[in-house]
Order: structure tokens, then C-alpha cells, then sequence
């Protein structure tokens, strides 16, 4: 029982960590790709979304362009 219950637990934890990056990402995206869109992704899509995005972020650090 203890073992299920720190499945379970991981299991929720890791179910929130996505969720969160969903969120991130979509507003990154700025409605180029919604929440629902993101989390039908597979997790190598989302991880290429999330390099993209911090490529864009370390651009425009580099470049002191405004990102908004």
C-alpha cells in the first residue's frame, strides 16, 4: 500500500510539472499553439517548444530588443 501510494503520488507530481509547462508554453506561444494543443504534444514536441522558446529568450537578451 505504501508503495502504490508513492506511485501515485510521483505519478500527480509529475501530472502537475506538465500541466505547468503546458501553461508556459502556451502563453510563450501567445496563441499560437492553445494549452489543449500543447498537452496533445508528444514529450519530445514540448521538449523542442521549450528549447525554442529559451532560444528566443537568450536572443533577445543578447539583442536588448524588447520581448513583449
Amino acid at each position: 500500500p505504501d508503495d502504490v501510494k508513492k506511485l501515485i503520488d510521483r505519478y500527480d507530481e509529475e501530472v502537475n510539472i506538465i500541466k505547468k509547462n503546458a501553461l508556459t508554453m502556451s502563453w510563450y506561444m501567445r496563441g499560437g499553439a492553445s494549452y489543449e494543443d500543447i498537452l496533445n504534444m508528444s514529450a519530445t514536441e514540448r521538449k523542442s517548444i521549450s528549447e525554442i522558446i529559451e532560444d528566443n529568450l537568450e536572443t533577445t537578451k543578447k539583442s536588448q530588443l524588447p520581448f513583449f
